[in-house]
């Protein structure tokens, strides 16, 4: 898990910077921080976030957008004059940050790797923002939810996770989403490639010719994300048609649940248990 300020070595302890003087204006590039700020009591403070932080629902309504993760208006942004800037290194644009950072007192950067850097992340932006015993209750949470679903266990199968068609892309194995799986014993299955989302070609890819052919009972299943991309049933009954395998193999998942941190981790751990649950009833 790294959390920086953007400029200073990657990995230098967040709490040994100097906070801005002043009242704190928060604006929020990353959907899932901009929930965990309002989990933590933070939602007066924020005072922009993109059009793709739409949770907490009820509240971010009322918190102007600036864009979106990878479009930032960065003339909105200056002008709601923050002191604190939250980026993610997969969100957001490099230029945009680099450009923001002229300006902007504070940028936080965030690269989440594993599930347990959520516990980094509650620990970190509560010391920052003052909001220790939320943090601690989030913790507190994401134990209680992690060692449930530890007690259960379920035999190894690769997974394949689409986030994307046209063309085909899936998650690295040193993925956050690749991680959450792994809590459940999927194993993300993916072409070799020094990208952390790598494009798919079905036709020259080894490991899933040889996956699509087994019919043991831990067969490789595809996981069809919400979201980047907004996949359908329909996508996933054409995939199984055009790559002839069981369409019960070919499972619609909910992206937020499996790809989000901070708070949302929580619930994507009871998520989890779920459905792997829904995998073992479906697929041969």
């Amino acid at each position: 898990m790294v959390v920086w300020r953007f400029g200073d070595r990657p990995g230098e302890p967040l709490l040994e910077r100097a906070q801005p003087a002043g009242p704190v204006r928060i604006v929020s590039l990353v959907p899932s921080l901009t929930e965990l700020l309002f989990a933590l009591g933070l939602g007066p403070q924020v005072v922009g976030r993109t059009g793709f932080c739409v949770h907490p629902a009820h509240a971010v309504r009322a918190v102007p957008k600036v864009g979106g993760t990878k479009s930032v208006d960065v003339e909105a942004v200056l002008a709601l004059s923050p002191t604190h800037l939250i980026v993610n290194v997969d969100e957001n644009e490099r230029p945009t940050v680099e450009r923001l950072a002229r300006d902007v007192p504070e940028v936080v950067v965030t690269h989440p790797l594993t599930l347990a850097d959520n516990l980094a992340l509650y620990e970190c932006f509560g010391e920052r923002f003052g909001r220790e015993r939320e943090a601690r209750g989030l913790a507190d949470r994401f134990h209680d939810a992690r060692q449930a679903l530890a007690a259960q266990h379920w035999p190894q199968r690769d997974a394949v996770y689409l986030i994307w068609k046209d063309p085909w892309m899936t998650v690295a194995p040193d993925t956050y989403i690749a991680d959450m799986l792994a809590q459940v014993g999927l194993r993300a299955l993916a072409p070799e490639s020094q990208r952390r989302y790598p494009q798919v070609d079905w036709a020259h890819w080894p490991a899933w010719n040889s996956a699509r052919a087994s019919h043991s009972d831990t067969s490789a299943v595809v996981l069809f994300s919400s979201e980047p991309y907004r996949f359908s049933a329909q996508h996933a009954q054409a995939f199984a048609q055009q790559q002839g395998i069981d369409p019960q193999r070919c499972v619609l998942v909910d992206g937020e649940m499996l790809s989000w941190y901070g708070p949302r981790a929580i619930e994507g751990l009871h998520y989890l248990g779920a459905l792997r649950a829904r995998i073992e009833e479906r697929a041969p």
